[in-house]
């Protein structure tokens, strides 16, 4: 990658986490990058229609360019059209909110979702980001359907989940996560509780034929006085079947039938 090209993906990425807009001088020093290269790119960058400069302080933030292009491909793909109508029965029948996240190389993003609860507490994250894999009910319902030495290999990379940052049971070793991936492989699906996310449970179930590599999971997310594990236990063979629906269903969407195959899908436990 050249180093432009870097620098510019580099400051789309960091806006994302700032949606009111950024000082060019935070920029340039949490990316490492010279003040006056930053501010080059920068304006290239609005140039292009992908930043925009706030006018009271200057700041530069992210247009809906990015966004849209997201949605457009998204919505190109076909996977939303086939995966609602299945997450929309599965968050009525659980009650709870229901979410569909896409393996995409070595991320796992949230790109639909369908909300079961009616009242009370609502759980509902943001849509589009990248889940933390050690710590997320859909990151180890991925990690357990790859050999061993490729969870490992793929959680290194990306880093464990802080307690601190996430929920307080958030495995803090590769070896605890591990034998959590054991126990999720002989339920068949994976069950979570204060993980991700303190007072959040969640259970989600890896989309994929039997053999072939992991393209999506499914999730189910509600707060944990509601979501208990009995409940969990009993919303199982629901998640397993519309999981095992939208596995076959996928050969429909480009995105999920190509999703993984070539990263990790040649190396795939077989077994599984």
């Amino acid at each position: 990658m050249s180093g432009a090209m870097e620098k510019s993906l580099a400051i789309l990425e960091y806006l994302v986490g700032y949606p009111d807009g950024a000082a060019l001088v935070k920029i340039a020093t949490d990316l490492n990058q010279l003040r006056s290269g930053c501010h080059r790119t920068l304006h290239e960058l609005i140039g292009y229609g992908y930043v925009r400069q706030m006018p009271q302080k200057g700041d530069y933030a992210l247009t809906t360019k990015l966004s849209s292009m997201g949605l457009s491909f998204l919505s190109k793909s076909g996977v939303v059209d086939i995966a609602q109508p299945v997450i929309q029965r599965l968050a009525e029948a659980t009650g709870e909110l229901a979410r569909l996240a896409i393996v995409d190389g070595e991320r796992l993003t949230l790109v639909a979702k369908a909300q079961g609860a009616k009242s009370g507490l609502l759980y509902d994250p943001d849509m589009g980001i990248d889940l933390q894999l050690s710590c997320s009910a859909a990151g180890q319902a991925w990690l357990m359907t790859l050999p061993e030495d490729q969870a490992i290999a793929l959680v290194s990379r990306q880093g464990l989940g802080s307690p601190k940052q996430f929920g307080p049971n958030a495995p803090t070793s590769v070896k605890a996560l591990m034998k959590l991936l054991e126990g999720h492989r002989e339920r068949g699906y994976c069950i979570i509780q204060d993980m991700y996310a303190p007072g959040m449970s969640s259970m989600a179930a890896p989309v994929r034929r039997k053999g072939e590599p992991t393209t999506g999971v499914l999730v189910v997310a509600g707060p944990s006085m509601r979501l208990t594990q009995k409940a969990m236990a009993s919303f199982g063979p629901a998640l397993m079947e519309a999981a095992a629906e939208l596995a076959v269903a996928g050969d429909a969407s480009p995105l999920l039938k190509s999703a993984n195959v070539g990263t990790w899908g040649n190396q795939l436990d077989r077994k599984g």
